[in-house]
């Protein structure tokens, strides 16, 4: 299919990518992987046997008035051990690659449907000034909630743009759902698009 760019010029670009359904199950999915996957999962917690002390009966058993205890480290005693602890685990779930790209696909091409998706030649900028970087995306978008996505590292564009509020600026290599969903434009250079037609086949 023939898609055209920001600067007026049409490219060949891949039906696969920008003409997929989009499966909202499939991409609610992903996002919950994604992000399951950044949790350190490393809360502990200590149980009533790994609280120090509480090794000696407090009181007898009977005779005194009291209730019965066994343990100053009981889970209802002030300073004893949590009754079901916290233990470090891990937190990622398994989502097939090939299920993972369709939804990255899906996505590409409801951005895509819903006028959401700009393809650029080039984003230039001759310093690395925030003044500078904000004055040409506002040559490009309307809005500063935007994701731009570049095929190599430019340190000018970096370095201007990380300071805006709402703008992420990412690699291709990380391109991820979470991303892609979470701004209202997603702006990538020609380069960056033909190396995730390469990554999405």
């Amino acid at each position: 299919m023939r898609l055209q760019i920001h600067d007026g010029k049409e490219i060949e670009v891949s039906e696969n990518l920008f003409d997929h359904k989009f499966n909202e199950t499939l991409v609610h999915q992903a996002l919950v992987s994604y992000l399951a996957g950044g949790r350190s999962g490393t809360k502990a917690q200590k149980s009533r046997a790994e609280v120090r002390g509480g090794g000696i009966k407090p009181w007898r058993q009977k005779g005194t008035g009291r209730a019965r205890a066994g343990s100053i480290r009981s889970p209802i005693w002030v300073g004893g051990g949590r009754a079901f602890a916290a233990k470090p685990r891990d937190y990622s779930q398994k989502l097939n690659k090939k299920m993972y790209r369709n939804a990255i696909r899906g996505i590409f091409s409801e951005l895509h449907r819903q006028n959401r998706l700009m393809i650029i030649t080039s984003f230039d900028l001759g310093q690395a000034k925030t003044k500078m970087f904000c004055k040409a995306l506002d040559n490009l978008v309307s809005s500063r909630d935007v994701l731009m996505i570049f095929d190599k590292y430019d340190e000018n564009v970096f370095l201007g743009g990380r300071n805006v509020p709402r703008v992420e600026i990412a690699l291709v290599k990380d391109v991820n759902p979470v991303s892609l969903v979470g701004h209202e434009h997603v702006v990538m250079t020609e380069g960056a698009l033909q190396k995730i037609e390469e990554w999405l086949g």
